[in-house]
């Protein structure tokens, strides 16, 4: 049986949390930051969980996280 190749790009963008989460950083944050309040960016500092519906598909990008 061949390994199973893990995806690069989704090796680059999450990490698997002890319980078996998946986190994840936000998006919109590297640019257009002028017109989003300062709320809004600093919220936007903190990682977040990947829904319970998308966390399928990241497990088969990461088979041996």
């Amino acid at each position: 049986m061949p390994k199973i190749k893990t995806n690069r790009g989704a090796k680059k963008r999450f990490k698997i949390t002890k319980s078996g989460k998946i986190k994840k950083s936000n998006s919109s944050k590297s640019h257009l930051l002028v017109g989003k309040t300062t709320k809004r960016k600093r919220k936007l500092r903190k990682s977040d969980i990947v829904s319970i519906s998308d966390e399928r598909k990241v497990k088969k990008m990461l088979p041996y996280g």
